[in-house]
């Protein structure tokens, strides 16, 4: 299961979800601007409040690395 922490506006989390469009990945997007438990949530997960924070079978990649992603897939 892969799940991303994202915003609408995070140019970094538009290319992770765009990269897993490519590939076919489905995922579940969580939104943090929408709302304090999913904000609480990223940082209950990764320890940062940044994102994208993506979430792959429970390893936990911050940021958009690819080569993390493929790994971890």
């Amino acid at each position: 299961m892969v799940k991303i922490y994202s915003t609408d506006w995070c140019p970094w989390c538009v290319k992770a979800k765009k990269y897993f469009d490519i590939k076919g990945v489905e995922y579940e997007e969580i939104i943090v601007a929408d709302a304090k438990e999913n904000r609480e949530e990223v940082f209950r997960v990764s320890g940062q409040r940044s994102v994208p924070v993506i979430d792959i079978n429970g390893s936990i990649i911050v940021g958009f690395d690819r080569d993390k992603i493929d790994q971890a897939l």
